[in-house]
């Protein structure tokens, strides 16, 4: 199935998103046929997977509210004024831009992070003279630190509902060396932008 599913994208027979439909499909019948899957089991996962992709509809319905008000209310374009302007300079816009995800990362999930500040922060770092596709990867990069950060940190709570003898503290504790290694690997990208851009530029 792994061979299958990563053949049929790099073999340009389906997107990474029809994969997934792919993959999960192919889950579900080697389970049925090797008799580990009953339709409780079924039911239950159908369930779960309905509530996780309700949730994810909800934000992304929020997040094109959001932003149809900043359209009308043109709050985008004056936070891009105020970002351009600050007396900081275009790296010093870029670290106060950095430090806020990494503080809204550890409160806020992914995607609603995403979808409700790319559209404020982009404009102004292109104004700025960023590089559209560095900018992305650094972007990316501080949001998923989100994910082993307190408070929330989603992967913390996956391992901790794995590991459920494992206190949710010394897991919190376990994740802090990768918390700074994620911290310093940010700063290398965004002192040495090529790093980020070099594979971006064969594509070109």
């Amino acid at each position: 199935l792994f061979i299958f599913v990563l053949g049929g994208i790099y073999g340009g027979i389906f997107t990474v998103q029809e994969a997934a439909g792919v993959g999960a499909i192919g889950t579900l019948l080697i389970g049925m046929v090797r008799r580990r899957l009953r339709w409780p089991q079924i039911r239950a996962a159908l369930i779960g997977a309905l509530r996780v992709s309700s949730a994810i509809m909800m934000i992304v319905v929020g997040a094109y509210l959001f932003g149809y008000f900043l359209t009308i209310t043109q709050f985008t374009q004056n936070a891009v004024d105020f970002l351009v302007h600050l007396p900081v300079g275009p790296y010093g816009v870029l670290a106060l831009i950095m430090v806020g995800y990494l503080v809204l990362g550890a409160v806020m999930d992914e995607l609603a992070m995403i979808l409700l500040t790319v559209p404020i922060v982009f404009p102004a770092m292109m104004q700025l003279g960023f590089d559209p596709v560095w900018f992305g990867v650094i972007v990316v990069m501080a949001v998923t630190f989100g994910m082993i950060c307190p408070p929330v940190g989603m992967n913390v709570f996956v391992i901790n509902s794995i590991a459920r003898d494992v206190p949710l503290g010394s897991i919190y504790k376990g994740t802090m060396p990768f918390i700074a290694v994620d911290v310093v690997r940010l700063l290398i990208l965004c002192a040495f932008p090529a790093i980020s851009l070099w594979l971006p530029g064969f594509i070109e």
